[in-house]
């Protein structure tokens, strides 16, 4: 949990920050205004026939809530980082960081009112700040949490989701539907904006904790249980073998992880319910989890 770490009077973007959770000289533009990278708050769905410009190797956010299973390809979210969406009637926000690599989905309610969320073209830790349209309070992606605004301090549930490839997602969930590219913007959904970041280990904004232990885009499979939490590298899962599963204890819990490690695939149960977990950069799961575990393996011959 953040906690105020005093006044600096500071604004961006037309966010006031002088009463931010995080210190404000750690918040950085990331070179849009706010709403200069468009949110999505008509998304259309086609079938996963009429899908046919994705690929099978095409990345796909996937969430399955209220019965109903949706997939936001990244080839999108790239543009956008946001989706405001309802699952039968509720609802939920779809969030990816193209800095750190990182989906993370949660419900559209505070508890109290529902919310709509906006790119405010501010960054911590190479991350995305959301703001609520309802309050302008700004919020942190992988902090889940307002760090300031009316709303300072509150938190949003966070909803299972799978970083997956398309042939993976449509495989399992047949009657998906699918983030179409009638977003309302012009943009060219065939290019990456980011091409080449992925493989580099040059981050573009600094960080305030840093770890060399990975690669800075490594990915890792980030989970937070009982106040512990842990990265698993696909770099280490690899050494018990391409895919598989590992029986692991966090906290003193036993959870099952199943992977792919060739694809960075992968996720987390307990007692056979799946986990909320974060698929991302190894850079920004220690930049927000600089106290983090680290699974380590063997290899298995």
């Amino acid at each position: 949990m953040l906690q105020p770490v005093g006044t600096f009077a500071r604004s961006l973007n037309g966010f006031d920050l002088s009463e931010s959770l995080i210190y404000s000289g750690h918040i950085m533009p990331g070179g849009p205004a706010k709403d200069g990278i468009p949110a999505i708050d008509k998304p259309e769905f086609d079938t996963v026939k009429a899908a046919d410009w994705l690929t099978p190797e095409s990345r796909v956010l996937g969430v399955v809530h209220n019965g109903i299973a949706k997939a936001y390809p990244i080839a999108i979210l790239n543009w956008h980082e946001i989706v405001n969406d309802r699952f039968a009637g509720e609802a939920v926000v779809i969030t990816y960081c193209p800095l750190c690599g990182s989906g993370v989905v949660y419900r559209g309610s505070d508890g109290e009112r529902v919310l709509s969320f906006g790119v405010s073209g501010l960054l911590y830790n190479n991350d995305i700040l959301l703001y609520d349209r309802q309050t302008d309070s700004l919020w942190s992606q992988l902090h889940n949490q307002a760090i300031s605004g009316p709303l300072k301090g509150s938190r949003l549930t966070q909803l299972p989701s799978s970083h997956v490839r398309w042939e993976v997602w449509r495989e399992q969930y047949p009657d998906t539907i699918v983030l179409n590219r009638n977003t309302g913007a012009v943009r060219d959904y065939r290019r990456n904006p980011y091409y080449g970041y992925e493989e580099s280990p040059q981050l573009l904004f600094p960080v305030e904790f840093l770890s060399n232990t990975l690669h800075p885009k490594e990915r890792v499979i980030g989970i937070e249980l009982n106040g512990i939490t842990k990265a698993y590298p696909f770099s280490e899962l690899a050494k018990r073998g391409d895919s598989g599963t590992i029986d692991d204890l966090l906290g003193g819990v036993p959870i099952l992880i199943e992977y792919d490690a060739e694809q960075r695939e992968g996720k987390v149960s307990l007692a056979g319910e799946e986990l909320v977990t974060t698929n991302l950069f190894w850079f920004a799961w220690y930049a927000f989890n600089p106290a983090t575990l680290i699974f380590r393996a063997e290899p298995t011959d």
